[in-house]
């Protein structure tokens, strides 16, 4: 009796959501995402070839996965199928022919102690270093540019990274886009929070921790 009364309370609550998430779904099909990369890479900017080559992640499949992988160095990888926000990241900079993997290293190999000293490593290490938020947090900060943190959308600029603090104490990673379709103008964000890499209305969603911009 419990059992069929939760089933139809859950009907109840969650049947004026399935319009909603359908709406999102029609919003970011692999036809507005193949509209939207293409309208980006017609523009030549290095922001607008960086959110393509991140909307272009979000038809991947990914799993979502925060394990240690022994990868190679440079241009290393975890396998294609796996991956966390971080590795959305690296993937879209690697598109574009900017290797971080490489690049944090090479700076926190000599500077070791200008990064957060807060993982179980005394040593700088190629697997594990650039698919960490606080690193690439630092990262950016010393090699990029560090813009303010605002909730406006007009000081957001496609292609900027963007780092939020979650309520669990986690930090998060995220790449800023245009939004689909009609609502081009809009600022979106491409992110894996844990259901792969998506598309989504989601830049204030989190308490901003970190804007930062960076290019070759």
């Amino acid at each position: 009796m419990l059992v069929a009364f939760a089933v139809v309370l859950g009907g109840v609550f969650l049947r004026p959501l399935i319009p909603f998430l359908k709406a999102q779904q029609d919003l970011t099909s692999d036809a507005n995402v193949n509209e939207a990369v293409s309208s980006l890479r017609s523009d030549g900017d290095f922001g607008d070839s960086l959110a393509a080559a991140a909307l272009e992640r979000t038809l991947a499949k990914v799993a979502y996965d925060g394990a240690y992988f022994k990868i190679a160095f440079p241009g290393g990888d975890i396998p294609s199928d796996r991956g966390k926000a971080e590795d959305l990241i690296i993937r879209a900079y690697r598109a574009v022919d900017i290797d971080l993997q490489l690049e944090v290293h090479e700076d926190i190999k000599p500077h070791y102690y200008a990064y957060p000293q807060v993982f179980d490593s005394k040593v700088a290490d190629h697997n594990i270093d650039h698919r960490r938020v606080q690193n690439l947090q630092r990262f950016f900060s010393r090699k990029g540019q560090t813009l303010a943190v605002t909730t406006e959308s007009e000081d957001y600029s496609v292609g900027d990274i963007v780092v939020w603090q979650l309520l669990d104490g986690n930090k998060h990673i995220g790449i800023v886009v245009p939004g689909p379709g009609a609502r081009k103008t809009e600022k979106w964000v491409v992110h894996n929070i844990g259901s792969g890499p998506e598309w989504s209305n989601a830049l204030f969603d989190y308490r901003l921790d970190g804007h930062y911009r960076y290019s070759k």
